[in-house]
């Protein structure tokens, strides 16, 4: 028996998130149907990050114990054959048995896509937060300052969640300008439901001179939810990368 990991990327629009659901189509049902139809076997898949419905991967990792005799890193071209185009497998190799994707992972790397123009919002409107704003990034920069080092962020997890702790600790936090297109770059050793989206929301209305950065201090203070901003759609996030140890390579 042999453990496989992959990395994988996928465009989330037309999945219901990455887990299995019944009577749902999601990335997880069309990796294990790959795999299956491979390999003859029936896996049981564990992932890094269990995206959300129309929630993108460029980094995204899974892990599943097989008994095929394929090599480690031919698993990559091998399932890819039976995988839709907007699925994936970047590399493949075999791992220690114990590896799990979700609790050895070091860090993850999100990105939030925002596009600010009147054009183009047909064929960025999956892949995209699409907006005509006059945003003041310079203030949405300084507000991501204040995100950075370990907080207890309850006021940025949405309701419904499992979590039963909600200190963590965020390495990164800033955005990158290009052209039209502003990036929210954000790494921590863990996120709560919806954290991403919900800071990006609040970022929105730094931006918007609703209140000034260091306002954002006040808010992780509060842990209510509501003094937060909104949760801004699924479409313009991505997993974007998952860091373990020089071993977990």
């Amino acid at each position: 028996m042999n453990r496989v990991k992959l990395l994988l990327e996928y465009d989330g629009s037309n999945y219901h998130g990455f887990q299995i659901q019944k009577n749902a189509d999601t990335v997880q049902a069309r990796l294990e149907e790959a795999i299956f139809r491979l390999s003859g076997e029936r896996v049981v898949m564990i992932c890094a990050g269990r995206t959300d419905a129309g929630v993108h991967a460029l980094g995204q990792v899974v892990a599943f114990n097989t008994e095929a005799s394929i090599p480690g890193e031919r698993w990559a071209f091998a399932v890819n054959t039976f995988l839709p185009a907007d699925i994936q497998v970047l590399n493949s190799q075999y791992i220690h048995a114990s590896f799990n994707p979700r609790f050895d992972a070091l860090s993850k790397r999100y990105i939030y896509r925002i596009l600010r123009s009147k054009e183009h919002k047909v064929f960025n409107r999956n892949h995209a937060l699409c907006i005509h704003e006059n945003l003041d990034v310079g203030l949405m920069q300084e507000a991501c300052g204040f995100f950075i080092g370990r907080h207890n962020f309850r006021a940025f997890c949405a309701s419904g969640s499992s979590a039963k702790t909600f200190e963590r600790l965020v390495s990164k936090c800033c955005l990158i300008e290009t052209g039209n297109r502003l990036d929210m770059e954000i790494e921590a050793n863990g996120f709560l439901y919806n954290m991403v989206r919900i800071i990006v929301g609040t970022l929105l209305e730094a931006g918007r001179r609703k209140y000034p950065p260091s306002h954002i201090k006040e808010i992780i203070a509060s842990r209510d939810r509501t003094l937060a901003g909104p949760t801004v759609p699924p479409q313009g996030l991505y997993l974007a990368e998952v860091k373990y140890n020089n071993t977990e390579k």
